[in-house]
């Protein structure tokens, strides 16, 4: 979902971020899908709010050459 702004490298996906603050599970769909990095997000979030909100975070904020989904 991430597009390239030219001289700039890849667009930081603001949306996703902000949405990640609030529901973390939601801004992993926004930069993801439903992939197994979103059901990972719903289950940390629903444990504990801190772990599923680091683990979006990370998600969200890893580049994409290291992403396996």
């Amino acid at each position: 979902m991430r597009e390239e702004d030219g001289a700039n490298g890849p667009a930081l996906p603001v949306l996703a971020l902000i949405a990640a603050l609030f529901l973390p599970p939601l801004g992993v769909f926004l930069d993801r899908g439903i992939t197994p990095t979103f059901w990972i997000s719903v289950a940390l979030t629903l444990l504990f709010f801190l772990p599923g909100l680091l683990f979006s975070l990370g998600a969200i904020l890893v580049p994409r050459f290291a992403r396996r989904d």
